[in-house]
């Protein structure tokens, strides 16, 4: 056997570059979190042939000592935490000290910095054969530019994995760009082999916050984007969601930070997935920037070498907050809203300036503020057709369906259409025609509307029918014969710790052993479910996320195929009346953009792009 050996610095500096340098995306993020804790506000970033030849970052901030340049190359050396409760509370991006000595064992590095404003400054360089540093003085301004030359140049093992310039640009610019959405307060510019790619000027007001928002996820986002600001025990959730309809076939478009740090969490997204299932189509990934702020010292940061996972001190409450904050926000989304937005957006578009040409010692060039229009007024509306609806609902599934026979009648108001002029026009307008028994058009003040009258329809009756149902609550009913269910003795402690989550939900567990359960009780509406798969699907999630939807999600697929079978159908011819009253009661009803199935209920083709399509004026 082998004697054991104390690892050389060298050798166990490239050890623990493997885990922090994987590629050049990684040392710019490891650089310019170090620049963000050193209070910088100005960015500069160089790179040429993707990171691998060069990357440089330039910054304002505090700068280093000339005493502590050696040490600052050295590892476990940092000025972020001291001792062990600093790190029960972290508080900087930064605080293990080991980046620069990771960076300077694979690559050649040079950091030059100035504490003070008369331009006097040192230099510390290093390089991955022997990391001897080497001080010498050097003009500066305040602040410190860090210099990163030759990417595993020493190890070529490890530079055949680097792949192609473009792909590993790709990554190190989506770092930038997260960093740049994480501080809307420090201006950051882009440069790839001499060339400005990105300047993004420092703004701390919504519409700044806006501006970035839309010029790094792309318009498209800010135009279907919804800003929420939520707080509650300490927890404050802000950001930006996308409207269901702009949904992405992959999660590429998702940014969740915490204390302004990006994270990938299981729990974060899975309680962005229960707040957008009820309006999400199936396979389709919603698109968000949500920034979520708490004490320090009750999230843990010390969990991956990448810094990209956390861990709460209490899930549960994270997981509640983050989840009936977003489904409250997009209930709350109304027609106007999105026809609002619409407007701002595309006003936005006209007046942005042109491509970046060159910057020039840091200074930016200026940007247009985004002319965000006004809230609409409050429409003006027909006498809504009265929708029929029983005042007790029943949870039988055969009850409710006889119930729900008359409630997707229509009845003609009697008195006609009001003459309005635009200001007065509700959001989604006045009914103009039907078109091949589907679709209802109408002419709001931007334009022509086309509405989708059975997805429409069926929102409607969906939203009335839970609201009805929660109203009624839950009717049970005993087992003839208690279902028994084989489960594991973690999974058995945790139906006895929940019993009154279960009980709330319509279900009695029983334990009759220590790895047995018994089913005694069940929700009606639930009767023909596969009672025993879902309790171990609630369990399990209990377990990994201290809370479940799972019973209220298939419950309210029940409603929803029931709302689907009493809706309008496809050649139902409608009046004008009644058209309108289903215009009416889109506005009025919670997440009426969208089916209970994820698709859109309605669009909205503006006069600008039908003239557009008639090439008037061209």
């Amino acid at each position: 056997m082998n004697r054991i050996k104390l690892l050389s610095p060298r050798l166990a500096n490239q050890i623990a570059a493997g885990e922090v340098v994987e590629r050049p995306s990684s040392v710019i993020k490891e650089l310019l979190e170090n620049s963000l804790d050193a209070g910088a506000t100005r960015l500069d970033i160089d790179v040429e042939d993707g990171g691998i030849k060069l990357m440089r970052v330039r910054d304002n901030g505090s700068g280093i000592d000339q005493e502590d340049l050696p040490l600052a190359l050295s590892r476990h050396a940092t000025s972020k935490i001291y001792e062990l409760d600093d790190l029960e509370a972290v508080a900087t991006l930064g605080f293990r000290g080991e980046a620069l000595a990771s960076i300077s064992s694979v690559a050649r590095l040079a950091l030059i910095t100035s504490t003070n404003d008369n331009s006097l400054g040192w230099q510390v360089v290093a390089e991955g054969r022997d990391m001897q540093t080497e001080v010498s003085p050097a003009p500066h301004p305040r602040g410190t530019t860090v210099e990163v030359r030759d990417l595993f140049f020493n190890t070529p093992a490890r530079r055949k994995f680097l792949r192609t310039e473009k792909t590993e640009y790709t990554h190190l610019e989506d770092v930038v760009k997260r960093l740049a959405l994480s501080r809307f307060d420090v201006a950051f510019n882009l440069r790839h082999n001499n060339r400005a790619i990105y300047a993004w000027r420092a703004g701390d007001s919504q519409l700044e916050q806006e501006r970035r928002v839309a010029q790094v996820c792309g318009p498209a986002f800010m135009e279907n984007a919804v800003h929420i600001e939520m707080e509650r025990n300490g927890l404050r959730l802000w950001g930006w969601v996308a409207l269901p309809t702009f949904s992405r076939s992959q999660a590429d478009l998702q940014h969740f930070f915490v204390n302004g740090r990006c994270i990938r969490d299981k729990l974060v997204s899975h309680a962005v997935r229960q707040a957008y299932q009820d309006v999400l189509y199936h396979g389709r990934h919603p698109a968000f920037v949500l920034y979520l702020e708490l004490d320090p010292a009750t999230v843990d940061v010390n969990v991956h070498p990448t810094k990209h996972e956390v861990r709460f001190r209490d899930n549960r409450s994270v997981h509640d907050f983050i989840y009936s904050s977003l489904h409250r926000a997009l209930a709350q989304v109304k027609p106007e809203d999105s026809l609002n937005k619409t407007t701002a957006v595309n006003t936005f578009l006209t007046q942005q300036t042109p491509a970046v040409q060159g910057l020039a010692a840091g200074e930016f060039q200026g940007q247009e503020r985004i002319s965000f229009a006004a809230a609409s007024t409050a429409p003006v509306a027909p006498q809504a057709a009265n929708y029929y609806f029983p005042s007790s609902f029943s949870a039988s599934p055969a009850a409710v369906r006889e119930q729900m026979k008359v409630y997707g009648d229509l009845h003609q108001p009697a008195s006609p259409l009001p003459e309005v002029s635009d200001d007065d026009v509700p959001p989604l307008g006045y009914a103009i025609a039907q078109l091949k028994g589907i679709y209802i058009l109408a002419e709001n003040a931007q334009g022509l509307i086309i509405v989708d009258m059975h997805a429409a329809h069926e929102r409607i009756t969906y939203e009335r029918m839970k609201s009805a149902f929660s109203c009624g609550g839950l009717q049970t009913q005993p087992m003839l014969v208690p279902e028994s269910i084989a489960v594991s003795q973690k999974e058995a402690d945790c139906a006895e710790q929940h019993a009154d989550t279960f009980k709330s939900l319509g279900f009695e567990l029983q334990r009759a052993g220590p790895e047995t359960l018994l089913v005694r009780q069940i929700p009606v509406v639930l009767n023909r479910a596969k009672v025993e798969q879902l309790v171990r699907d609630v369990l399990a999630d209990l377990i990994e996320h201290g809370t479940s939807e799972r019973i209220q999600h298939h419950i309210n697929e029940i409603l929803g195929t029931m709302a689907c079978h009493a809706s309008v159908r496809a050649n139902r011819r409608l009046t004008i009346p009644e058209m309108n009253a289903l215009l009416r009661d889109m506005e009025a009803t919670e997440r009426s953009g969208q089916c209970n199935h994820g698709r859109p209920t309605w669009l909205l083709q503006s006069l600008d792009e039908l003239d557009k399509l008639f090439m008037r004026g061209q």
